[in-house]
């Protein structure tokens, strides 16, 4: 005589146990679908990835979760002027213009730093895939360092650049530290002329091994068609001058800057 086992389904038990649970998320406080056979998941908002674990340790209320939200975007605009930043903001992704004739400038007229590394054109995929990758995310941080106008055509000008994209990269740690996984920084200047101006060549690029300054070097927003203009607008920022020229520079400030893509 056949069984009631016999008839059931081979497979159907485990599969009848694996069933969705919703966690809410501690980055943004929305709500995260993950199934019971998974180990975690990832916030459809904020795009931030959650252990199982970590959710369901987590005590925190939903408006806790909002408050600690707020509190470490706060917290990457203090670590951004406590490096150096003479002003930083929280924006939304989707003010960030990308115009596909700036990037071109670095090809013509051609920049004396085009095709020297990994982080600049023609190396990298420029503006129409940062468009596409903007879409993953909805906040980043933009920030800036105001110096004398003269300070961009002396010696300190390296200096400067190095600490621009160390104060990008050091957003972007403590973004990812944060739980923000795929914090992505950008940095104005040529990391070959930043970091190995002494060096012929850019290893990485060259194929004899890897980026000598992993840590801090990092890519180009001129490649990627990045509007810094715009986005001085939207801060509500001076842009300050660059000219070239010791009458017009003289008591004048310029900047620099840099952008931090968080969630």
């Amino acid at each position: 005589m056949t069984s009631t086992n016999d008839l059931r389904c081979p497979g159907s038990d485990p599969l009848s146990r694996v069933v969705p649970e919703l966690f809410q998320c501690l980055a943004c406080n929305e709500e995260i679908e993950i199934w019971t056979d998974e180990v975690g998941g990832r916030c459809p908002s904020c795009k931030t990835y959650f252990k199982k674990i970590q959710l369901s340790n987590a005590t925190t209320t939903p408006q806790n979760a909002l408050n600690s939200y707020d509190a470490k975007l706060k917290q990457l605009i203090q670590n951004a002027q406590g490096s150096g930043a003479t002003e930083a903001a929280i924006i939304s992704t989707r003010v960030i213009v990308v115009d596909d004739d700036l990037a071109d400038k670095c090809r013509e007229p051609r920049c004396e730093n085009y095709g020297l590394s990994r982080s600049c054109p023609p190396h990298i995929s420029g503006p129409t895939v940062f468009k596409e990758h903007l879409e993953e995310f909805s906040q980043a941080v933009f920030f800036k360092i105001d110096v004398p106008s003269e300070i961009l055509y002396s010696s300190e000008r390296r200096e400067l650049f190095q600490l621009l994209h160390e104060i990008a990269a050091g957003i972007e740690k403590s973004a990812i530290e944060m739980g923000f996984a795929h914090a992505q920084a950008y940095a104005g200047g040529s990391c070959k002329k930043v970091f190995c101006y002494d060096y012929p060549e850019c290893l990485a690029l060259a194929g004899e091994g890897e980026c000598r300054n992993p840590g801090y070097a990092r890519p180009s927003m001129s490649g990627f068609g990045i509007n810094v203009a715009k986005l001085f607008e939207t801060a509500g920022w001076n842009t300050g001058t660059n000219t070239h020229d010791a009458v017009s520079t003289a008591n004048k400030t310029a900047s620099v800057c840099g952008l931090v893509l968080i969630y």
